[in-house]
């Protein structure tokens, strides 16, 4: 049964969406009994699944002792406490936290830490963001003028900042054959250069990229040392590194941080998601201990802020999300998990005529639908293949994150899967059992 009429403005106006009224581990429960394997943790986020016991027992502690206090008059123990937590753990340089609400509000407040940063430094004159295409950096105005993704930024283009974009690091659409991995990291780093010099060396302030693309490509990892390429040019030209994690990260590629297994450390990074694992709306930037200093040396303030930055409910969520996945070594069975997953997969589609590329690292992994597998051409965008895809999955009570542009925005369809860290190997089984079922369904009604 659907959902009765609704003052909600969903997503779609046309929605008609099961009420969800539990979950328990992996699965998601609706009004009418139905069970379904949230095989994406909605979007990346529920890294712990639902219902975790331990992290209810946090937030009901946190609320008897305090709900609400604005950062403005008080700083509270458990966000002091996170923020530790996230800095034991950073990449090399990070010293510092800035505590907010999800992923757009993150990459807003880093794209303004890394302009100020260059006012505290006497270097008024950089203005220049780059970012590439066919990435999603939130859809708030800022973070979406960063994005890459053109039927996301179309209609709003004129209320964007500038912003400039190069080609991603997506071999499976624009590694050239023969051309061998470190040839093509160094061809794709080089576009950063070659723009940075186009606008004026002295003249930009940052680039921004996902460590490992999300739901715009689809679990696309960077090439060879591509990362370490891009981190040198930046390091080069005086340019800030904002990389973006906030679906990547928090472990769901196997290790804490995504990009530490590409040898590279950040001057901002913008993690959220999994940051919580849901359970309260929470993000974060950590940045550099030379952006902290330009802070407190200059001005001595960051010019910037939000009603509900360093909720002690919301800290209390992600204190108790990283508790438990240090405590029961949760990135050991995402890298267990995740390479269960590749395997399973590559039985599944390795040979399927319209399954263009496998991808991804530990629990962020991705298909590419095509409707020739030679031709990598991709099917007609009007057939909107991946809604398809999503309701046969859902209606075999299968949670999937399908989207459709995974080329240029408009053509191509890929199917994220992100389950939760504490699949087992059962459950992964189940879960691309059911997602080899709906897209094979789907495929065989196109006639």
């Amino acid at each position: 049964m659907a959902a009765p009429m609704t003052h909600i403005l969903h997503r779609s106006t046309t929605s008609k969406l099961p009420v969800a009224v539990g979950g328990k581990g992996i699965e998601l429960f609706d009004n009418e009994g139905r069970a379904y394997i949230d095989a994406s943790g909605g979007a990346a986020v529920s890294c712990l699944g639902h219902g975790h016991p331990d992290v209810l027992a946090a937030l009901h502690a946190q609320l008897d002792k305090l709900a609400y206090a604005h950062t403005g008059f008080f700083t509270t123990e458990v966000a002091e406490e996170l923020a530790d937590c996230l800095i034991a753990d950073a990449p090399a340089g990070i010293g510092h936290v800035y505590l907010v609400s999800g992923g757009s509000e993150a990459i807003e407040a880093a794209l303004k830490m890394a302009r100020q940063y260059f006012v505290e430094k006497g270097e008024p004159q950089r203005r220049h963001i780059i970012a590439r295409r066919q990435s999603y950096h939130g859809n708030t105005l800022g973070a979406l003028a960063a994005g890459g993704n053109e039927w996301r930024r179309g209609q709003f283009k004129p209320l964007l900042v500038e912003t400039h974009h190069i080609d991603p690091c997506f071999a499976y659409r624009f590694q050239r054959p023969g051309e061998s991995d470190a040839d093509y990291a160094a061809r794709a780093a080089q576009a950063l250069e070659d723009k940075i010099l186009e606008l004026g060396s002295g003249e930009v302030i940052a680039f921004v990229a996902e460590t490992v693309v999300g739901a715009t490509s689809g679990a696309v990892p960077p090439v060879a040392d591509y990362l370490k390429r891009i981190r040198a040019i930046c390091d080069r030209y005086g340019v800030l590194l904002i990389l973006d994690e906030v679906m990547c990260g928090m472990g769901r590629t196997g290790t804490l941080h995504a990009c530490e297994q590409d040898g590279v450390a950040p001057d901002l990074m913008a993690i959220a998601k999994g940051l919580g694992g849901g359970y309260q709306p929470i993000g974060a930037v950590l940045l550099s201990e030379k952006i902290f200093d330009a802070f407190a040396g200059g001005s001595g303030f960051f010019q910037h802020g939000h009603t509900y930055m360093g909720h002690p409910m919301a800290a209390a969520a992600g204190l108790a999300v990283q508790h438990i996945i240090r405590r029961d070594n949760l990135l050991d069975n995402v890298r267990m998990m995740g390479t269960q997953l590749r395997r399973r997969l590559n039985e599944c589609f390795g040979n399927h005529h319209h399954v263009g590329d496998i991808r991804g690292r530990g629990l962020f992994q991705a298909i590419e639908i095509v409707s020739d597998r030679t031709t990598k051409e991709p099917f007609d965008p009007a057939l909107k293949l991946h809604a398809r895809i999503k309701r046969e999955a859902m209606a075999k009570g299968l949670m999937v994150y399908p989207m459709g542009g995974t080329i240029d925005g408009y053509r191509g369809d890929h199917v994220l899967i992100a389950p939760p860290f504490i699949s087992t190997a059962g459950d992964i089984d189940t879960i691309v059992e059911r997602l080899g079922d709906a897209v094979d369904a789907v495929l065989r009604g196109l006639g």
